[in-house]
């Protein structure tokens, strides 16, 4: 693995820590004394941000550079962890940080997925992508734990529900001196682009049908996160099995299967990895919707190693099919992210209908899309690794 990989894989870590808004939302809910829909503004303004910024993001890659944009991207972070160090915040204060947060998380996954390609050697690029969502894996976990054991350090516990923020800033603030000094050579746009052009390349349907799989993808993996857990007692699993290998167990495997896709593309071909990987997600998919409890973890498990590597795989794939418009088509598979808020609202009406597992078909057909279109060739050849 050359040098320059190790600071971006650092980048997607940091890009983790956005998802400790999620744990920090009951905290904040007793300090501010908040409804339960007022606390979930944190995590809420964190994926509006990326609804609304992803596709303004490629374009300003396009043209600044993606370093420059993932330097931004680590300053925004910066400035937001750092004023909640300083002082205790008004709510609205709190949650336009917060905003920017995630404006500036945004610019990182829009700026850290395509600049991956260029400090990646040949043929190592979905090998690296997948080791960098892993790392991201890793940071949303130690995030989580973070904001627990911030408050037991003694000079951080005067500051209460704050004690995480100046360990969050520091981060960034490494990150982003690590970042500064790379020599990156990046593969720019010969022509500007903008709104229109960005939106006109989902007129070329490898693009489209890309960024619709991202769209199903995300969708179906915050389904199994979201509804494994009460559907696996509906198998006649009990409660607390059921909790263990619901959300946590799925969760696990896709880090798991990102740190070991990263090994596993030293050997096999990314797109045929994309084919394996949609396989096991759709076969996982199928076991849950059995609703048998004695294959029911089965079913979890190879869902999350099916799940684990189609962004790194897809997106990978999707970029080399035109490397100089990387930023715009990061913009358009990150805005396609809005697919984990939209599926689940299908699951969901499926689950109150009373389907019970046989819900599970939402995020099958997910993958039966998926499969199809990793059967498919693109345009141009993917460099295996070798």
């Amino acid at each position: 693995m050359k040098l320059k990989v190790v600071p971006i894989l650092m980048a997607f870590f940091a890009m983790g820590v956005a998802d400790a808004m999620g744990p920090m939302s009951n905290t904040v809910k007793e300090n501010y004394e908040l409804s339960n829909v007022m606390a979930t503004m944190l995590p809420f303004f964190v994926f509006i941000a990326f609804a609304v910024f992803s596709v303004p993001g490629g374009l300003l890659a396009a043209r600044i550079g993606m370093k420059k944009l993932l330097l931004l991207g680590l300053g925004l972070n910066m400035v937001a962890m750092l004023i909640p160090c300083l002082i205790t915040p008004s709510f609205p204060l709190l949650v336009a940080c917060i905003f920017v947060l995630g404006v500036g998380t945004t610019f990182l996954q829009v700026a850290g997925n395509p600049i991956m390609r260029d400090v990646s050697a040949g043929g190592m690029y979905g090998r690296n992508l997948s080791f960098a969502q892993g790392f991201k894996g890793i940071g949303s976990t130690a995030s989580a734990y973070l904001v627990s054991i911030a408050a037991t350090i003694a000079f951080l516990a005067k500051l209460e529900w704050r004690a995480a923020f100046p360990i969050f800033c520091g981060l960034m603030a490494i990150v982003f001196v690590w970042v500064m000094t790379l020599k990156i050579e990046e593969q720019k746009a010969e022509i500007p682009p903008s709104i229109g052009s960005s939106l006109g390349l989902l007129k070329k349907p490898v693009f489209a049908l890309a960024v619709l799989g991202i769209f199903l993808y995300v969708g179906a993996e915050v389904c199994i996160a979201t509804f494994s857990g009460r559907l696996l007692e509906q198998t006649g699993m009990s409660a607390t099995s059921a909790a263990k290998y619901g959300a946590p167990l799925f969760l696990a495997m896709l880090t798991v299967g990102r740190l070991t896709g990263g090994v596993v593309l030293n050997f096999i071909n990314p797109r045929n990895f994309f084919r394996i990987s949609a396989a096991l997600g759709l076969v996982g998919g199928i076991i849950l919707m059995l609703g048998n409890s004695s294959i029911a973890v089965v079913g979890v498990l190879l869902a999350g190693l099916g799940f684990a590597n189609i962004w790194p795989m897809l997106f990978s794939i999707t970029v080399e099919e035109d490397p100089k418009r990387s930023g715009e088509l990061s913009g358009l598979m990150c805005m396609a992210i809005s697919g984990g808020a939209i599926v689940p609202l299908i699951m969901g009406k499926a689950v109150d209908n009373g389907m019970g597992v046989k819900a599970f078909i939402v995020p099958v057909i997910c993958f039966a899309y998926l499969l199809v279109l990793s059967l498919k060739g693109g345009s141009k050849k993917v460099e295996s690794a070798e």
